[in-house]
């Protein structure tokens, strides 16, 4: 990860109009912290306890320490931050003496584990969600974030685009695709049942096509795509006619906007965070080889190959209404354009660092 775009994007986020004093003195849990998504999150919380000494305490609950430990590696000296090693889907350790918000971000998010390893996909949305439920009830939390997803909705029809926190689609139950969506929807049931049930102060997240610094260039998502070919010096390769639309949000804007559902939205309820701007496919193709025309890179359109594992979503367009999370007073800033050469740099960056 870039250090230099890093320390930009948590200038942006800390420069957020919330109350980041609500997390003095506290300790956070954050399942899947070395997530692409929650990483940031993590960043953050270490970050307001070196410039501002907040005096955080990061719980990173990861399932695999080798990897953890690399993406946190500038961190390694730090007491601030501490890595329970272990799956979500085993009950959590309750000898943890105090935990103030608790984030569950554990989840296979990348179409190419949805036909290979549908049975992990559910049960981290599912049983894992469970675990730190009973976890937050155990502790009295004063906040559980948990991440949801726009594949919630399902198919929409065209006039629910741009898509409402109350609109929902057909999402069909025996394609294995739905593992994602399915399990995400019956994790904010869960969530939802402990509220009502139980009084855990749950709030939910539903993000739509977020890309930054980061993130898995071999994830199988096509902006991964994209910026891989980018990065590799390559062409971008096109494998579909690239008239599907997708409304694409930075890491930064994001992460700003879990923050704001966290601490300033409603228990019991979801919000939608992405950009409210459609791109498509092909659009976002040009506006790659383009931010650095000097590279002469081009779009190659080549046939699908069909594979076992990567299991293409049938969505066509893919937009979130984000009128509710407005009213908590967060918006996007970065356009497509801004956000993605930050990201291509960040890689560049690294590159060079390493």
């Amino acid at each position: 990860m870039s250090y230099r775009i890093l320390q930009e994007d948590l200038e942006f986020i800390v420069s957020s109009k919330l109350d980041w004093d609500l997390f003095s003195d506290s300790t956070v849990l954050i399942s899947g912290a070395n997530g692409f998504l929650p990483a940031y999150m993590v960043e953050t919380l270490l970050y307001l306890n070196s410039k501002y000494r907040k005096n955080i305490k990061v719980l990173a609950l990861v399932r695999n320490a080798e990897k953890a430990f690399e993406k946190f590696k500038h961190h390694k000296d730090r007491s601030d931050l501490e890595f329970l090693v272990q799956d979500v889907c085993t009950p959590i350790r309750s000898e943890l003496t105090k935990i103030d918000y608790i984030i569950h971000a554990a989840s296979q998010a990348s179409p190419k584990y949805y036909g290979k390893d549908p049975i992990g996909t559910i049960n981290a949305n599912t049983i894992g969600t469970t675990n730190l439920l009973a976890l937050a009830k155990e502790k009295s939390v004063k906040g559980f974030l948990f991440f949801s997803s726009g594949e919630v909705y399902g198919q929409v029809k065209d006039d629910q685009i741009p898509t409402k926190e109350t609109d929902y689609g057909y999402l069909d139950p025996t394609n294995i695709r739905s593992c994602y969506g399915e399990s995400k929807r019956m994790g904010e049931n869960i969530c939802i049942s402990w509220f009502h049930q139980y009084g855990v102060p749950v709030k939910i997240i539903r993000p739509f096509h977020t890309y930054g610094p980061g993130m898995d260039l071999a994830d199988g998502r096509v902006f991964a795509d994209f910026v891989a070919d980018i990065v590799g010096d390559k062409n971008i390769i096109m494998k579909s006619d690239g008239s599907d639309t997708r409304a694409f949000c930075y890491l930064a804007d994001a992460t700003a906007g879990f923050f704001s559902v966290l601490l300033n939205g409603k228990n019991g309820e979801a919000y939608n965070i992405g950009s409210d701007t459609e791109t498509s496919i092909s659009n976002l193709a040009n506006i790659l080889v383009n931010i650095f025309p000097e590279k002469k890179r081009k779009v190659v359109r080549k046939e699908i190959i069909k594979s076992d594992e990567y299991v293409r979503s049938t969505i066509r367009r893919g937009c979130p209404d984000i009128s509710k999370i407005k009213l908590i007073g967060w918006i996007p800033k970065y356009n497509v354009n801004d956000g993605f050469k930050r990201t291509i740099l960040s890689y560049y960056e690294k590159t060079q660092r390493d």
